[in-house]
């Protein structure tokens, strides 16, 4: 199903996510996940072919939806992006968040960056919803918030984020799925990819 979108009025957006290895307990199959990285790339590489240095989009993928987030000075840029990401080979949907303004400064990506760092703290501490089934971007204080959660995951995360010190927005992006289906793709995901040190095999539970 297509990922939920809610927030209010979109403000600007940013910090690209780090590209990461199979991470233990992703609710994405490792072929997705390796997808993911490609399609980050490929679309980063395609965007930076087209406008160089005049606009500033971060690409993060997830399970083959791509958000694009950051500021373009014209609304046909805004357009013309999205429409560069949606033809990248695998991509499924674009959560186009772009904002038509200014480009943001060196201080601001790296405020931008504090906030991800510290929701990201949070989650763990707060411990209602694995960290690793979040994915955050922030930009100009805004947070964005990416995953294949439950509902009550999706609420504990928004929550978490939205009470976090400096943060100013939520918007979520989330792939809802029941608790069944969740406790299907964490057991899929175990014996997919044991932690280090154990053999694979089915997990139980």
């Amino acid at each position: 199903s297509l990922p939920l979108v809610q927030g209010c009025a979109p403000l600007l957006v940013g910090s690209g996510a780090a590209g990461a290895v199979i991470a233990y307990n992703d609710r994405r199959t490792s072929g997705a996940m390796v997808e993911d990285e490609g399609i980050e790339w490929r679309t980063r590489r395609r965007l930076r072919e087209r406008f160089g240095n005049a606009v500033n989009i971060s690409v993060t993928s997830y399970n083959r939806v791509v958000l694009l987030t950051g500021q373009v000075p014209y609304a046909n840029l805004r357009d013309e992006a999205g429409q560069i990401a949606s033809q990248v080979e695998n991509v499924q949907g674009i959560v186009n968040e772009l904002q038509v303004t200014g480009l943001s400064t060196l201080s601001e990506r790296s405020n931008d960056a504090m906030l991800t760092s510290m929701v990201k703290a949070r989650l763990v501490d707060d411990q209602r919803v694995a960290a690793n089934h979040v994915k955050v971007v922030t930009e100009m204080n805004v947070v964005y918030l990416m995953g294949i959660v439950t509902q009550a995951e999706a609420e504990a995360a928004t929550e978490v984020a939205r009470t976090t010190r400096g943060v100013q927005k939520v918007v979520r992006v989330f792939e809802i799925v029941s608790e069944e289906e969740a406790r299907k793709l964490d057991a899929a995901a175990a014996s997919q990819n044991p932690p280090s040190g154990e053999s694979g095999g089915t997990t139980g539970n």
